[in-house]
């Protein structure tokens, strides 16, 4: 079952590869959505799948080196039936 989740991280979250780390993680699982930077030095960020599989990157991102999320909030948000692909905004 597909699910739609969107993500704010807080913490040591932009200039230690938090996005390229998120986009090459997102398409190894076969996520769709977007990733990209805002100006208060978060990182938001949309993810499209299995929701394990979701779970599994944001897991996998807490434990990459250089990057340290401080805290997230998230949010369910509705299956977009045409995304097909993931992608880093800049």
């Amino acid at each position: 079952m597909l699910v739609r989740k969107h993500y704010l991280f807080y913490g040591r979250v932009q200039g230690v590869g938090f996005r390229f780390t998120a986009y090459h993680k997102a398409v190894e699982l076969g996520l769709t959505g977007w990733v990209c930077n805002l100006p208060d030095g978060s990182v938001e960020a949309c993810f499209q799948g299995e929701e394990s599989l979701i779970e599994r990157l944001v897991s996998e991102m807490k434990h990459t080196r250089f990057i340290c999320i401080d805290s997230m909030k998230v949010e369910n948000l509705t299956v977009l039936k045409d995304e097909t692909s993931f992608e880093m905004k800049y």
